[in-house]
């Protein structure tokens, strides 16, 4: 992330994500946005374990549709949607569920031109094998460095505290579920208050792009700029966001919608 100072992310996103509609003709077609809430088991199938956010029923994944093309992002204000390119772009981004659509959309879009990928939630067994590639890949790349985690997946969060130790891992999450208490030996910390702490001491952190939805990101990545700090974003909400803005993601498992 670059280290200056940046216009308010879904602002950003706005203004791209019209130029690029804009250049392909896409506003003034007749075509039909549509985003609905998944259950479950549509979004993430039968996996072996039980206790990811949406299987809990705490989030839900929102599912956009665009001329064939599909895109996903997580949120704990789902809700339906049907209308124009226009219209999307035109919604006031002052709440989750409005963020979450825009965002979903955004991903559909970006996915029919080609622009992004991996907009659409693994199931399975996948979410297991992602947690295990994005260890991996961050233990090769950083070594045994110290690791905030925003946003609590439970299989990642597993995954980094049994590659990087639980002295090495700190977890931060929005759930008052989780807040307080202790996973994989590691305490989850209130992200509405201890975010900016586990930034300042991690070396690396990896953030959930459920914080585009809910507005987060700005705060976060103001703190990551100014600590200076690796910072990589996880999931398919993130999908196009780290396309228009030339962020790093990790989605491993991610599937083309």
């Amino acid at each position: 992330m670059a280290d200056r100072r940046e216009a308010p992310i879904l602002e950003e996103m706005t203004a791209r994500f019209r130029e690029i509609a804009e250049e392909h003709d896409l506003l003034n077609l007749e075509v039909s946005v549509s985003a609905r809430p998944l259950t479950p088991e549509e979004a993430i199938g039968t996996p072996g374990r039980r206790d990811f956010p949406i299987a809990l029923g705490r989030e839900r994944v929102i599912e956009a549709d665009f001329l064939g093309a599909k895109g996903h992002a997580f949120t704990d204000s789902p809700g339906e949607f049907a209308g124009s390119l226009e219209e999307v772009l035109s919604l006031e981004p002052n709440t989750n569920q409005r963020r979450a659509i825009f965002v979903a959309t955004l991903n559909a879009v970006l996915r029919h031109l080609r622009m992004a990928r991996a907009t659409v939630h693994c199931k399975d067994d996948d979410p297991e094998t992602c947690a295990k590639e994005i260890a991996s890949f961050l233990l090769e790349r950083y070594g045994k460095v110290r690791v905030g985690l925003i946003g609590l997946n439970p299989a990642i969060a597993q995954r980094l505290v049994e590659s990087f130790g639980p002295t090495r891992v700190r977890i931060s999450d929005l759930d008052p579920e989780n807040v307080g208490t202790r996973r994989f030996g590691v305490e989850i910390w209130d992200g509405a208050v201890r975010t900016e702490e586990l930034i300042d001491v991690s070396d690396l952190v990896l953030v959930t792009g459920t914080t585009i939805a809910n507005g987060s990101l700005d705060r976060i990545r103001e703190r990551i700029q100014a600590q200076k700090k690796d910072c990589l974003l996880y999931g398919v909400t993130a999908a196009g966001a780290s396309a228009l803005l030339g962020l790093e993601r990790l989605c491993p498992c991610g599937r083309d919608g």
